[in-house]
């Protein structure tokens, strides 16, 4: 069992107990959101670092609100 600590920058998002090591260019998905491993450091015997970038959230446009007169 190994400890691996996910890094977004140089934010932790998330820190795992895992059997395996993830590999490099390995998909991943943390707390729904899809992302790619960019390098795994090893910190200690079985403490490592994995540095990930995760998919621009694209966020929708508000609707423009109506320049006419509201009815009463």
């Amino acid at each position: 069992m190994v400890t691996v600590h996910f890094f977004d920058n140089s934010t932790n998002v998330l820190t795992q107990l895992r059997q395996e090591i993830p590999n490099v260019e390995q998909e991943i998905k943390i707390k729904g959101r899809k992302g790619k491993i960019l390098s795994v450091i090893q910190l200690k015997e079985d403490v490592f670092q994995a540095n990930v970038e995760f998919e621009k959230i694209v966020k929708k446009a508000a609707v423009a609100a109506d320049s006419k007169k509201r009815k009463r």
